[in-house]
């Protein structure tokens, strides 16, 4: 299946997602907030990143913005966020996120939805 990084700032989340993936047969490394997210990047790069946008220290908007700015441009990146209002789905995208997952998860669809993102589509449920 896919590898598949996960940085997250809840460890009550990152058990979660990671359980939900594996039992998909994922291969799951889970980051908890991003600052060793360049150095894990430069040891294996993942089919795709779910990144947290509200962390402690940089948010995943700044990191997103790091990672478009790097050699890791074209690294596939998935928004997970609690920001579930309208519009902000859309300044995700507008921001360079190729997708979007809201919190919290339907333990049910999230497998599907990070299936749908591994393929190169917008995995919003919203």
């Amino acid at each position: 299946m896919a590898s598949i990084l996960i940085v997250e700032d809840s460890p009550d989340n990152m058990k979660l997602f990671s359980t939900l993936l594996r039992l998909k047969g994922h291969e799951i490394t889970g980051l908890l907030g991003g600052d060793e997210l360049f150095t894990t990047l430069a040891q294996r790069r993942p089919d795709l990143i779910l990144m947290d946008i509200q962390m402690p220290g940089k948010d995943g908007f700044t990191l997103l913005g790091e990672l478009r700015a790097s050699e890791y441009r074209d690294q596939r990146i998935v928004a997970l966020t609690a920001n579930a209002m309208a519009g902000d789905m859309e300044r995700a995208i507008a921001a360079g996120f190729d997708g979007y997952i809201s919190k919290p998860i339907d333990i049910r669809n999230f497998p599907d939805q990070v299936a749908r993102a591994l393929a190169g589509e917008n995995p919003s449920d919203g």
